[in-house]
């Protein structure tokens, strides 16, 4: 693999664009930051190419996430490419990236997250809306404190996150939400009951992310309503897939209800600490 040329990008762009299932956060990253960005999310790019097309595209961040589109597999080479960086983790197809973390000698590194999650698609033109109560309403409405306090309770639960750093985190991400007008909130009576947003979006396509319902109010549908109605929203605007991480069984039955279908598996894995392979 080589390192990308701006005169690259389109070609990268359409591959990764092919494998939009495992690739929504550097094209989101991409998207937002642009070429050669310093900003902690700006992307930088490896490739392979045969007969002068493009086969594997390797990105990691500026912080340091990983995040492989590599269905050749020179896993060797790719943990040459990122030994000797400070990694947070690994975003992508769960097969290459546990395959990567071999590779790396990581692989009893102290992680605050390791999922293998169920990769779901869906093209909207089959979602389903389940009937039920409340309305969808933008997070600037909510009250922010509550907000911000789900979203600590989420990255503790989802995320392994530790309870001492989770309310900055929450703060910081509501903050984060509000800016980008990502995320939306399921209301009932005046109060919210579910929370839902995109992680990444793209012109024709979203990945849903950080969907959570407090646990005094799970098992009532609440959450699968929020997310249809959040997609339903964004088909409005033109949006024609969306692509997500089932995190358990029970939100994966959500998402089935939607009309979700399985695809593969995708891992999100987080180290506790920034973590250095030596090549």
């Amino acid at each position: 693999m080589r390192p990308a040329l701006q005169a690259d990008l389109p070609a990268i762009t359409v591959f990764l664009t092919e494998h939009i299932a495992t690739a929504m956060f550097p094209l989101s990253n991409l998207a937002r930051h642009g070429w050669n960005s310093d900003a902690p999310r700006g992307p930088q790019f490896w490739i392979a190419q045969s007969a002068g097309n493009v086969t594997d595209v390797l990105c990691i961040t500026n912080e340091g996430m990983v995040m492989p589109n590599c269905p050749s597999g020179n896993w060797p080479e790719i943990a040459q490419i990122c030994a000797n960086r400070a990694l947070i983790g690994l975003a992508g197809d769960s097969d290459q990236c546990d395959s990567i973390i071999t590779a790396l000698g990581l692989e009893n590194a102290h992680a605050g997250l390791n999922g293998r999650e169920p990769s779901m698609q869906l093209d909207l033109v089959n979602l389903v809306v389940p009937q039920g109560d409340g309305q969808l309403v933008p997070l600037a409405i909510c009250n922010l404190a509550q907000m911000a306090q789900w979203r600590a309770a989420f990255v503790i639960e989802a995320l392994g996150v530790d309870p001492d750093r989770a309310a900055a985190i929450g703060t910081r991400d509501v903050t984060t939400y509000l800016a980008n007008d990502s995320h939306r909130a399921l209301m009932i009576d005046g109060a919210p009951v579910a929370m839902t947003g995109f992680n990444a979006t793209l012109p024709n396509t979203v990945q849903i992310g950080g969907v959570y319902t407090p646990p005094a109010l799970r098992g009532r549908g609440y959450a699968r309503r929020a997310v249809a109605l959040h997609l339903q929203e964004a088909r409005d605007k033109g949006v024609t897939r969306a692509i997500l991480a089932a995190a358990n069984a029970a939100a994966r039955r959500a998402y089935d209800a939607i009309g979700f279908e399985h695809i593969g598996h995708f891992t999100l894995h987080l180290f506790k600490t920034p973590q250095v392979a030596h090549g």
